[in-house]
């Protein structure tokens, strides 16, 4: 008998964001464009950029997630999305917004704060290699 139904759990590094049985349909994201799942889809993964996650319940109806970049696994009834930040709402402009402000602007500064520790990283195993070398 084909699925009717999926189980979707948004994980967050720290803690479930949420868990929501009956989903009949997800839409999300990828750097690729969108794509659907459906109940029957065979079992798949993908890479998730910043951007809208849509799931829809026959008791909340269509419900959008902001969501970080992340992983989106779909295996059986089961489907894991796994991100480093999500927010939900029921405005996509203001979700939009959410993810262009908070999300994209974060990562510019990780990816900052990475550099500096790269140099920083660098600098001192030259260091040790320097004093090993004496």
């Amino acid at each position: 008998m084909p699925q009717t139904s999926m189980n979707l759990n948004v994980l967050l590094p720290f803690q479930v964001f949420a868990k929501k049985a009956g989903v009949s349909r997800i839409v999300a994201e990828t750097r690729e464009g969108a794509f659907g799942l459906l109940p029957h889809r065979l079992d798949c993964v993908a890479a998730l950029p910043p951007g809208i996650l849509i799931y829809e319940t026959s008791e909340d109806g269509e419900v959008f997630l902001a969501v970080d970049e992340g992983v989106l696994i779909k295996t059986g009834p089961d489907v894991f999305v796994s991100v480093r930040r999500a927010i939900s709402g029921t405005d996509l402009g203001q979700l939009r917004d959410a993810v262009e402000q908070e999300f994209l602007a974060l990562d510019g500064l990780e990816q900052d704060v990475r550099l500096v520790m790269t140099k920083l990283e660098l600098g001192l195993m030259r260091r040790l290699e320097k004093l090993h070398h004496e």
